[in-house]
């Protein structure tokens, strides 16, 4: 077999969609797994879907989530341009169009609007579409060349049969069959003098040798176009892998209303470009020991395309977090820190230990904007309801919490070393004193700190960030609030 060769060629329209995002991740994984090549193209011959700064967006996607090509605009290895505007310019569609005519499998269409809004539309796998009548097959070659040289705009389209069958081979689906009474005479040269999207894949893939074709199930309809276009120039059929189809929770299309229809969208949420690759994996793809982490290297390792499963793929952005939060807790703290920084000042004005508040809370979140709802308290005591005083299983209770917090204030206002050691060292000597449970002691101490039920460390921790006065002051309150419930 020739080198694997894969190829991303997605359309610069904006963000890159996540059902985009694991078409070129699959495909890079299926040409790293086999050592073959990771081919980017640029596919931007619909102008009107242009928008400017798109491949700027798809080129810091695929860098930022480690989908390094071997091949593309800036990295030409023979088969370029990698950019089809630019191939269009050179000619390229246009000579391969002119080839089909030349050889009957297409012809030159001079048909208005006004007659093609008058055909008939039928219902095709649910859809209503217009089947174009083939009217401009019939005309004479002298009748073309006349239109041509009068300047009448034209578009050029393949010329399919309306009879018999058209089969071709997927490696998830199978054989499929489709009539050809359903194959529409596609164009494949738009009056612009731009190609279709169908008709440029197909000359490019062939001229950059391309292997394995990965795109959604939705393309499936249309192979058969492009294997007759295969046969017509005689050219090799590419291995087909149709990816099933990307869901939210309830079944529907992803939206960027629901925030998990881009990965931009889903970066700005506080998610790891590691993580949503590696939840993306995921999304219609199972090893086959059924384990949920993997590393990049560990995914080209263990990459089969022959296990995706046909069935829709559900974005499940629980399971989603689930995972980013695992990433978390494996991160280096430095590097955690330095990403968790700027979501802890958001919240934050004080000077604080960052670097010590950042591990407290490192364990205890999913994305990193959890972090702040568990990190206000430090900026400002919140009101709180003396209630939370009361803990079965700490036994304790207002009365005991009012005792404890009088008992260890003087104990506090002594002290002078205030690190998480010194402090835990002299509320134990209390608590041996006391002859209680250690809980007994710091459930009134830390909600009288942090006026919080959940709180991302105990409460000596807090009370090394607070500092001593801050500390005292907070205690203070705990008593007054006790005193006058």
């Amino acid at each position: 077999m020739s080198k694997v060769r894969c190829r991303f060629a997605p359309s610069p329209t904006g963000r890159m969609h996540v059902g985009n995002l694991r078409s070129a991740l699959y495909e890079f994984l299926i040409a790293k797994h086999d050592n073959g090549d990771f081919i980017f193209r640029i596919e931007d011959t619909d102008r009107e879907r242009y928008v400017e700064g798109a491949v700027e967006i798809i080129h810091n996607t695929l860098k930022a989530t480690g989908l390094e090509y071997d091949e593309g605009p800036d990295k030409d290895k023979g088969y370029g341009p990698y950019v089809q505007s630019e191939r269009v310019n050179a000619g390229i569609y246009m000579q391969y169009a002119k080839e089909l005519i030349d050889k009957g499998e297409a012809y030159y269409c001079f048909c208005d609007k006004e007659r093609l809004a008058s055909l008939k539309s039928e219902v095709v796998e649910g859809k209503e579409i217009t089947v174009y009548d083939k009217h401009c097959l019939g005309l004479s070659k002298e009748e073309v060349e006349a239109k041509l040289a009068s300047g009448i705009p034209y578009v050029v389209r393949q010329n399919n049969p309306t009879e018999g069958t058209t089969t071709f081979h997927d490696e998830l689906y199978g054989d499929i069959s489709v009539d050809n009474s359903e194959l529409d005479d596609m164009i494949l040269i738009k009056s612009d003098g731009y190609p279709t999207y169908n008709f440029a894949n197909v000359v490019d893939d062939h001229l950059m040798e391309i292997t394995h074709v990965v795109r959604g199930n939705e393309y499936l309809s249309s192979t058969p176009k492009y294997n007759r276009l295969y046969e017509a120039f005689g050219w090799e059929i590419p291995v087909y892998v149709h990816l099933p189809l990307i869901t939210d929770e309830d079944h529907k299309k992803l939206s960027k209303r629901s925030g998990h229809s881009s990965f931009e969208d889903i970066i700005e949420q506080g998610f790891l470009p590691e993580a949503v690759v590696n939840y993306i994996a995921l999304l219609g793809w199972s090893p086959e020991d059924n384990r949920e982490i993997f590393s990049l290297q560990e995914l080209i390792e263990s990459f089969d395309y022959r296990r995706i499963n046909k069935s829709p793929s559900v974005f499940d952005m629980g399971k989603l977090k689930w995972m980013n939060g695992e990433y978390i807790k494996a991160m280096d703290e430095d590097k955690f820190y330095e990403m968790a920084l700027p979501y802890m000042k958001q919240v934050l004005t004080k000077d604080f230990d960052f670097k010590k508040i950042a591990k407290m809370v490192q364990t205890r979140i999913e994305v990193f904007p959890d972090i702040m709802p568990l990190i206000t308290f430090f900026e400002e005591l919140p009101e709180y309801d003396i209630a939370m005083y009361t803990h079965k299983k700490m036994k304790t209770t207002a009365e005991s919490s009012l005792e404890v917090l009088k008992d260890v204030l003087p104990m506090l206002e002594a002290q002078e070393d205030y690190s998480n050691d010194a402090l835990y060292q002299l509320l134990l000597s209390y608590v041996a004193e006391k002859d209680v449970k250690n809980g007994y002691v710091m459930w009134p101490i830390r909600t009288a700190a942090s006026g919080m039920q959940m709180t991302p460390a105990g409460a000596t921790e807090i009370m090394e960030i607070l500092g001593k006065e801050e500390t005292i002051k907070r205690i203070k309150k705990g008593i007054e609030l006790l005193q006058n419930a």
